[in-house]
């Protein structure tokens, strides 16, 4: 399980270091892929394999399952850390995110999100964002 926020910089070549606490569970290979708020998902490859098989039941004939699977499966890339713990991130996958230099890299359970630090601190401090009201429709989902 991920959990925690750590900030890090992504140097001129597009690398980013991996917080050790997070290198272990993730694997020496894993999945990055487009996220949704505009962030990259980061998913070990058992992770991923869940994740895929998920997708892959959706039903091909349904436009938003095939839109929801492109969105996934064409922002993936194969990613593995270099022996100072860094991954490469795509320029594609950096521009969806709009990733210029400072990075928050999140731990969201069974994933890791990695933000634009900009983005994530705008994130946080958007006032739509009522926790009380996605607590109440949390608790309708059965959480």
């Amino acid at each position: 399980m991920f959990f925690g926020e750590y900030e890090h910089n992504i140097d001129d070549k597009g690398r980013l270091i991996i917080p050790s606490k997070f290198r272990e569970s993730l694997g020496g290979e894993f999945v990055l892929t487009k996220g949704l708020d505009c962030c990259l998902f980061v998913f070990s490859m058992e992770e991923w394999e869940n994740f895929e098989s998920k997708l892959k039941s959706l039903p091909v004939s349904d436009k938003d399952a095939r839109a929801f699977t492109r969105f996934f499966f064409a922002g993936a890339a194969d990613c593995e850390l270099d022996r100072q713990g860094r991954a490469s991130i795509p320029l594609s996958l950096r521009k969806y995110a709009k990733i210029t230099k400072e990075v928050t890299i999140i731990g969201v359970s069974n994933r890791l999100e990695i933000w634009d630090s900009q983005l994530w601190s705008s994130y946080n401090d958007n006032d739509d964002l009522n926790y009380e009201d996605i607590a109440n429709n949390m608790a309708m989902l059965g959480i």
